[in-house]
């Protein structure tokens, strides 16, 4: 279940996993586990997924939806790493004029589950907001589905 906080220009997602937080960290940081879970949707595929993980390193991460050869990437550049509890990145579509955003991803072990706290700020447009909050959920989704049935 999600626990969500909106206001103009940020999102905050909490959503409680049944994985350790050592797992979960690895779901967001290796790149083979990435491409087990980044997609909005189940029936979405993530193709690439390129991970630099030091400060100022970069990433990429492509989904594609279903019968299409279009992916969509979404990259940026990590800025802040502290394994296993945070992550902190730049987030943007390539080929899109959306101005750049921040996104904030928190990990806090409470026993054997992890809460993951996921905050989006800088969006410039409510629209924008709430689609990438849809597609959060779907990520977040996927993610407690993989982190449960894999040991990453």
């Amino acid at each position: 279940m999600f626990e969500q906080t909106f206001n103009a220009t940020s999102l905050e997602l909490k959503y409680m996993l049944d994985a350790p937080r050592e797992r979960v960290w690895r779901a967001w940081t290796d790149p083979a586990a990435l491409k087990q879970w980044f997609r909005t949707a189940p029936e979405f595929t993530t193709p690439l997924a390129e991970v630099d993980l030091r400060i100022g390193g970069r990433y990429r991460l492509g989904m594609q939806p279903p019968d299409s050869d279009e992916i969509n990437i979404a990259t940026g550049i990590y800025q802040e790493i502290r394994p296993p509890e945070k992550l902190v990145f730049t987030w943007s579509w390539e080929g899109s004029e959306e101005p750049e955003t921040l996104v904030t991803v928190e990990l806090r072990s409470m026993g054997s589950q992890t809460e993951v706290t996921l905050r989006h700020t800088g969006f410039e447009a409510v629209e924008a907001r709430d689609l990438h909050a849809s597609g959060w959920q779907g990520c977040l989704t996927q993610l407690a589905a993989y982190a449960v049935e894999e040991e990453v």
